[in-house]
């Protein structure tokens, strides 16, 4: 009898063990809540918890306001990480690389002299095509095009501002002509696609690209998912490209999607969140040593801040419903200071 009452109350206080030692990421959470918005979850998940050498389990997790982990929500740039993932599925099975020219399954871009432009390039923001910066307005003018084809080709008809590779404009283009080149390969449309290789596998059920409206796919910004989809991302991504025993990438296109791609003269706009960063595929390099992310994150626009520090060995969401200001940058590296204090660095 003793015995089970003290097994029941080792169960009863796991969770307050778990998070004993996170009192000042409350505490700092707690600070930048006017800043960040009454309603977000954040959670934090760990190849090896601080206090315990058990490894690959939620550390950390926080609901507040009218937000749980289940909510699902427009995630904005977040979607490109996703797309980035879907793009190496298909270099993994060799049915493209990243240096193949896209005009191999786009010819509508030879007709405009759009010769060079890369895989690499368009998951790089480096396709030199004329861009706008990435504002609500813009988003909800996409809305006139009814297929992912149909905007691509738009894209073909752009001004070249450089260079392939030359200059980095983040932006939509690259990222959605990356996704039509799959659709292309596939004979399938995109939010079939990353559904089938993917979500299904990753068990990420309330994540989805697809649109109510009969409008075009965004593989760049449009994807809705939940805190616990989107972690189960960032699970598979900081244990090497496997999640719950399944190989989803390999160890290579990883090791790819995190190669820096960018140096600072070559940036010629980000967005404000985002500046004095480098980018790698899909994602900026918040840490890097030797031309490799060590740190690398995802933000979008509504306020999400996807992370993963593969030197302490954790993934970090911060999942939240309202507008990405400027600022907001500065609290979530602030916040990731609090977190890195809790786990050894393993990068020498």
């Amino acid at each position: 009898m003793k015995v089970a009452i003290a097994l029941a109350l080792l169960l009863l206080l796991q969770p307050v063990f778990g998070q004993q030692n996170f009192n000042d990421l409350n505490d700092i959470l707690q600070q930048k809540q006017q800043l960040l918005g009454k309603d977000f979850v954040v959670m934090l998940w760990s190849k090896e918890t601080p206090s315990e050498k058990k490894g690959d389990t939620l550390v950390y997790k926080k609901e507040l306001g009218e937000f749980n982990s289940k909510t699902q929500a427009p995630i904005a740039s977040c979607s490109k990480w996703l797309t980035a993932a879907l793009v190496m599925t298909f270099v993994d099975e060799g049915k493209l690389s990243l240096d193949d020219k896209i005009t191999k399954w786009l010819p509508e871009f030879e007709k405009y002299g759009k010769n060079y432009i890369t895989i690499r390039n368009c998951l790089s923001h480096t396709t030199g095509i004329r861009s706008e910066p990435i504002t609500i307005l813009k988003l909800l003018e996409r809305k006139k095009f009814i297929s992912l084809e149909e905007e691509v080709n738009s894209f073909a008809a752009k001004d070249i501002l450089a260079n392939p590779g030359e200059e980095f404009r983040y932006s939509n283009i690259g990222l959605n002509i990356a996704g039509r080149v799959l659709e292309v390969i596939s004979k399938k449309k995109f939010d079939v696609l990353i559904r089938q290789r993917l979500f299904v596998p990753l068990a990420m059920r309330k994540t989805t690209f697809s649109t109510l409206d009969g409008s075009a796919v965004n593989p760049s910004g449009g994807a809705q998912s939940t805190p616990d989809d989107y972690m189960h991302f960032l699970i598979m991504l900081l244990n090497r490209g496997v999640y719950q025993g399944r190989k989803i990438l390999s160890e290579d296109a990883i090791n790819q999607l995190l190669q820096v791609q960018t140096k600072p003269e070559l940036i010629k706009y980000a967005p404000k969140a985002a500046q004095g960063y480098n980018y790698a595929l899909g994602a900026w390099v918040v840490e890097e040593k030797d031309g490799k992310a060590t740190a690398i994150a995802s933000p979008g626009l509504f306020g999400t801040w996807p992370m993963i520090d593969y030197c302490r060995g954790y993934a970090y969401l911060f999942f939240v419903k309202n507008l990405l200001g400027e600022e907001r940058a500065d609290a979530q590296m602030e916040i990731k200071g609090v977190i890195d204090q809790k786990f050894a660095s393993h990068c020498k």
